[in-house]
């Protein structure tokens, strides 16, 4: 994936990778053979949460990349890339959540060909620093020596910035610097990336003093530091292709476009640790913007379960407006609780015909949805009118008249008569008066003889009750009817 085979392929061969990709251990992959020579379903889930190493709160990345702008679409792709990145970037180092660091690929001429013509063009410093032809013909344009001492340049920029405290000021000067100074305009010079080293309030002369002399017999501290950082170490392979991205000590391989490295910077930070800018819109990818992403959406409501994240997209029903949609988050997704009705209806039916409005979401803790009374059908996609005049089910009686209305129905009876709903009948409106006179008539009748009968009832029950203790009284004087003879040994013992 780093070059390819042929020699002629265009510099964007990546690009034209459509399907989605990924690397995987050689020890991995036979693992999966395995399983699925046996016939077993083997089920790969990408998480970026564990892709790159946590070291700290802090994501340690670095670019290895040329002021060349003559190479062509390779050039132009990483030139595009950093004036987009910029302001991402700049966001991330000023707060302190990275550490960013440029680098630039150089190699030695051998010693054999140290005074041949290819070298002396392509290399500074004695052969020690090259770099290739930008035009691939020695004989005009720049020479590949222009573009080292250049790399050298943007290298001592950054040095001296990051010791002001300010090296997101790299950003800027090569972006100005590929703006001001491009090659197709004859511009590539000192005296051009001098002044925009002004504009910058950065001094040229800490600058000059950091390049030295190209020509002398030394080496260079900055280029043969570069030259060393160039040998992979631990888990990081050599660097030997332009650009490159190393995140975290870990090669990049991916777009190189801004949403696509915002994605793989972020998720060095563990969950939770990372800053804002991962969890704003300058995250945003077409992956939910493309078919929804896979996911649930409801496009009437403008709901969708596709939410997008540094780490890729997750389907997960949302919450609206307090009211929390349950479901897988791919096939389906439906509100629940108190105020489910309040977002698109609960996605249940809604009908509004003459003023009046019918529903068929219960507006409780309950879900699913029911036609209301007066209709009929599944309370999803349709209810429908009851015809409750066709269908024998109202105005029943034999007077009666049936009118079906719109989720109801009227009833009213012919001639002069009246209809009672609660009983389902009709009658005359003068019988009904005098109904309810009578009716009236005998209520009083009935409370004057209840009346009548109660009191007859109480004069009884005094009467008795005083007779009762008369004849008490006169029992202690006399001897009653009813009551046997004293014994007369009994009277004279009393005497």
């Amino acid at each position: 994936m780093d070059t390819p085979e042929e020699e002629d392929a265009q510099a964007d061969y990546l690009q034209k990778i459509s399907i989605p990709s990924a690397l995987i251990s050689k020890d991995l992959g036979d693992k999966i053979k395995k399983e699925l020579a046996k016939g077993e379903m083997v089920n790969i889930n990408l998480d970026w949460r564990e892709s790159l190493p946590h070291p700290d709160e802090r994501v340690e990345y670095e670019l290895w990349t040329n002021s060349n702008d003559e190479c062509g679409p390779k050039c132009e792709s990483q030139l595009d890339f950093i004036r987009n990145f910029k302001g991402a970037a700049q966001i991330l180092e000023r707060k302190g959540y990275t550490q960013f660091t440029p680098h630039y690929i150089t190699w030695y001429c051998p010693e054999a060909f140290i005074l041949s013509k290819q070298c002396k063009s392509q290399c500074i410093n004695h052969g020690r620093y090259c770099a290739p032809d930008p035009e691939q013909d020695f004989s005009r344009g720049y020479d590949g020596k222009d573009v080292v001492v250049q790399n050298l340049r943007q290298a001592c920029f950054f040095k001296i910035a990051n010791e002001s405290g300010k090296p997101w000021q790299w950003w800027d000067y090569v972006t100005d610097f590929s703006i001001r100074c491009p090659m197709k305009e004859k511009k590539y010079t000192k005296e051009c990336a001098d002044e925009v080293i002004r504009s910058l309030g950065v001094d040229v002369k800490k600058i000059d003093e950091c390049v030295g002399d190209p020509e002398a017999d030394v080496d260079n501290p900055i280029l043969k530091a570069e030259q060393e950082a160039q040998i992979g170490k631990g888990s990081r392979g050599d660097v030997t292709i332009l650009p490159t991205l190393v995140v975290n000590n870990r090669q990049y391989r991916g777009k190189l476009d801004k949403g696509a490295v915002l994605k793989a910077i972020c998720s060095g930070f563990e969950e939770t640790t990372e800053p804002a800018i991962c969890l704003t819109t300058d995250m945003e990818t077409n992956e939910c913007l493309e078919n929804n992403g896979g996911c649930w959406q409801d496009k009437a409501a403008n709901i969708t379960a596709c939410r997008d994240t540094f780490r890729g997209r997750v389907c997960e029903c949302p919450i609206v407006q307090g009211v929390k949609f349950i479901g897988d988050g791919y096939t389906h997704c439906e509100a629940s609780g108190a105020l489910r009705c309040e977002i698109n209806n609960g996605g249940c039916w809604k009908g509004n015909r003459g003023g009046r409005t019918y529903s068929a979401c219960i507006d409780d803790h309950t879900k699913g949805c029911k036609c209301p009374p007066g209709f009929t059908g599944d309370g999803v996609n349709s209810c429908e009118d009851i015809d409750e005049c066709k269908e024998k089910l109202a105005c029943q009686c034999p007077e009666c008249k049936c009118k079906n209305t719109w989720g109801s129905y009227e009833c009213s009876c012919s001639g002069n008569l009246l209809y009672i709903h609660e009983h389902d009948t009709c009658i005359g409106k003068d019988a009904s008066a005098e109904y309810s006179w009578s009716f009236l008539w005998v209520i009083v009748l009935g409370l004057a003889v209840a009346g009548v009968a109660g009191y007859a009832l109480y004069k009884y029950r005094i009467r008795r009750y005083m007779d009762s203790e008369i004849r008490a009284i006169m029992a202690q004087y006399m001897p009653l009817d009813n009551q046997g003879e004293v014994p007369a040994h009994m009277a004279q013992g009393h005497v």
